[in-house]
């Protein structure tokens, strides 16, 4: 299965899945850096969707990459975003490490944080916009931790 198809696939699997509950929407699908992007507009069951920590969004995730995987395609890393839940959730991340950076660069002390690999990402990629500030990852599991440091003069 070649990345298009992969790509195909997994929108109708998550399209088929969702309206086996009973929500009949469009999911738009991209591809971005060999990850399938998966968009789900906002229903009257996001909280459903989404689940406590996001559980459910993940574990629909999961499923899409597993079968994508199984059946031997190009393509099979996926995100899906339900009414821009992600998103939202990035940008106030994205927010917390400025944050984190702006109080590293005052007091010149390190900040180490608890994150899982999707928000680690995100700290990392928020960190490469400083160039006084690097971040790196230490750990293994669910004990990985986010270090953002201050570059020695």
């Amino acid at each position: 299965m070649n990345k298009e198809q992969a790509t195909e696939f997994a929108r109708k699997y998550v399209s088929d899945t969702l309206s086996f509950f009973g929500i009949n929407v469009e999911v738009a699908a991209t591809t971005d850096d060999d990850v399938i992007e998966l968009d789900v507009p906002s229903t009257d069951l996001n909280s459903l969707l989404i689940g406590r920590n996001a559980e459910t969004l993940r574990s629909l995730q999961y499923l899409v990459s597993t079968v994508l995987r199984n059946k031997g395609a190009d393509l099979w890393r996926v995100n899906i975003d339900i009414a821009d839940y992600k998103k939202q959730r990035a940008e106030r991340l994205a927010e917390q490490a400025r944050e984190w950076i702006a109080e590293v660069r005052s007091t010149g002390s390190s900040h180490v944080a608890h994150l899982n690999a999707a928000d680690r990402r995100i700290v990392h990629k928020v960190a490469t916009e400083y160039s006084d500030i690097h971040t790196y990852s230490e750990g293994e599991g669910r004990d990985r931790t986010i270090t953002i440091a201050q570059i020695s003069s």
